[in-house]
């Protein structure tokens, strides 16, 4: 029986990362749970035993109900009933099985009914979910909004809202309106205290909500009247079963069917503050983003390796001229470069996701007691890599997934453009990822102070210290030539002292800092376990080089004297 866990070997490689073992110490505070709660872990084994179990469960559940549903899902999609959605029947089929299977509320602690889970296994799950419906991933992903309901409520909300999550109930997160998409600060929807209720009041538009009909919203609204900008904006938890929040229409959407992305109209709801007010934007927003930008990193993800293997079962079956054609160099070249960028992208988010289950532990536990010094540094530094990271992570990821949803359509041919195959619903999948929870452009906004600063560059000569094995010594020398480049090319853009020239070289240099230490990661991986990663490696490493080779040049050819050429 397909299994989408067991099937891809990759995910158990990055499973058992040696970072694991500090993440597990971390998590599970020296095994406290045991004596409590019967299916808690009595040590770092049966912690990634349990993990690994779980996985195969989500494994199963993906490959044989979710990927047997998602057809169906794309067809029906949800349907607006009133006021309110009613999901596709596959999607409450899919719902029925994760939910009765336990895989809610992942990573929330055990005693609000959750597994405990570290940030990386399920971020697995979410890359194996999305790998066979990316619309029923969006809804189901949307359980980690609890993270900062857990993060930034107080005791009684948790207590009142985590376990619900846990137990099925679904989340969104109520940001953009039909005036305010990225520009979150232009947020206009109106919270009102009320004193003689003892409660807010929302009200106003929100407009392309994820899930939208969700059971618990985290809702961004503006709290300080005759305020205009992101430090009058606080966040609210709205409970559905309070009333007052209407689905006005679902947007009829290119792809991702399964998912209701909804305009919602707030008439006098009531609601409840989350954490401080003023904090909603310039905090709160900023953490649930974050955690937002990984899950998409892990969709897109998930889409490339579903691509990937629609793109090479087809390329084994489908002959041309006497032979199959994937013994045809044009298409194996594709099918290696695809493998190649999904071997890397997947490197750099899991990488990226340990970093995160580090620093969230850790701030987890200052919550419980005063964290040593050596704590406190260690959070600080790994705070700094996971908020460096997460940009890299999802821009990069979602860009890959478009480019191999792409080039899996070219291996199909004409048959690729017609419905009959599902290539083409991941084709038509993988378009939002790098426009939701903040397009490309703006990740490379986010990372351009660290390109700046001089952050990536110690990341990428901290990992250059780590042996490579003797036979991928001469990709190590073309991947050292690329750090040489790439810093020349950062500095060429300092030295310019143009934030004009800047804005216009930004995303050379972002994409330069990704392929760099994409490829420092894969053959760091290829070292390891070079059965899994060694052709990735060899073809991942010169593909960077040849784009880091251009990208350099064009920077350090650039004077600001062009910048006419770029203005409208």
């Amino acid at each position: 029986m397909a299994n989408s866990y067991i099937d891809h070997p990759e995910l158990r490689f990055e499973l058992n990362n040696p970072m694991m073992e500090r993440i597990v110490e971390l998590k599970e505070r020296n095994f406290r749970d045991k004596d409590e709660f019967d299916y808690a872990p009595q040590d770092y084994a049966d912690t990634m035993d349990s993990y690994d179990r779980v996985l195969e469960v989500v494994g199963d559940i993906t490959a044989n109900v979710i990927g047997e549903n998602a057809e169906s899902v794309d067809l029906e999609g949800p349907h607006h009933e009133g006021d309110r959605v009613r999901y596709a029947s596959g999607t409450v089929k899919n719902m029925e099985a994760m939910v009765s299977a336990g895989m809610n509320g992942m990573t929330m602690p055990r005693r609000y009914g959750g597994l405990n889970f570290a940030m990386t296994p399920y971020t697995m799950c979410a890359e194996i979910v999305a790998a066979k419906d990316a619309g029923f991933s969006n809804i189901w992903s949307l359980q980690d909004c609890v993270e900062t309901l857990y993060e930034f409520g107080n005791e009684d909300q948790h207590k009142r809202f985590i376990p619900r999550v846990c137990a099925g109930e679904t989340m969104s997160m109520d940001l953009t309106e039909p005036d305010a998409g990225s520009d979150l600060q232009s947020v206009m929807l109106k919270a009102t205290y009320d004193e003689k209720e003892d409660c807010w009041r929302l009200n106003g538009v929100k407009r392309f909500i994820t899930n939208g009909d969700a059971d618990i919203h985290l809702v961004l609204a503006r709290s300080e009247e005759g305020t205009t900008d992101g430090r009058g904006l606080s966040m609210f938890i709205y409970d559905k079963r309070q009333g007052g929040v209407n689905v006005r229409r679902i947007e009829n959407k290119l792809g991702i069917h399964g998912s209701p992305t909804c305009e919602l109209v707030y008439k006098n709801a009531k609601a409840e503050l989350c954490g401080s007010t003023r904090l909603g934007l310039i905090k709160y927003v900023m953490a649930l983003m974050n955690g937002a930008r990984l899950g998409i990193a892990a969709q897109s993800v998930g889409i490339s390796q579903a691509a990937y293997d629609e793109g090479l079962a087809y390329a084994k079956d489908r002959e041309q001229f006497g032979k199959k054609i994937i013994e045809m160099a044009p298409v194996y070249d594709m099918l290696a470069r695809m493998k190649a960028k999904l071997d890397a992208g997947r490197a750099l988010l899991y990488q990226c996701s340990r970093y995160v289950d580090v620093y969230k532990a850790l701030d987890d536990i200052a919550r419980e007691r005063s964290l040593t010094p050596e704590e406190k540094q260690e959070l600080k530094k790994f705070t700094r890599l996971a908020d460096a990271l997460t940009p890299l992570a999802k821009g990069m990821n979602s860009e890959y997934c478009n480019q191999n949803t792409y080039d899996a359509i070219q291996i199909h041919g004409g048959s690729g453009f017609m419905l009959d195959y599902p290539i083409q619903r991941y084709y038509r999948d993988a378009r939002i990822t790098s426009i939701y929870e903040g397009t490309t452009q703006l990740q490379v906004v986010a990372a351009i102070r660290y390109i700046m600063n001089g952050t990536y560059l110690g990341i990428i000569g901290d990992l250059m210290q780590e042996e490579v094995s003797e036979e991928l010594r001469p990709l190590r020398q073309k991947v050292e030539a690329m750090v040489r480049l790439y810093e020349e090319s950062v500095n060429y853009v300092k030295e310019a002292q143009n934030q004009e020239v800047q804005d216009i070289l930004g995303r050379r240099l972002y994409e330069m800092t990704a392929e760099t230490l994409m490829s420092i990661l894969i053959l760091r991986n290829a070292t390891r376990c070079p059965e899994l990663f060694h052709k990735s490696a060899q073809v991942y490493v010169r593909m960077a080089e040849e784009n880091v080779i251009g990208k350099s040049a064009y920077v350090k050819q650039f004077v600001a004297d062009e910048l006419d050429y770029f203005r409208a």
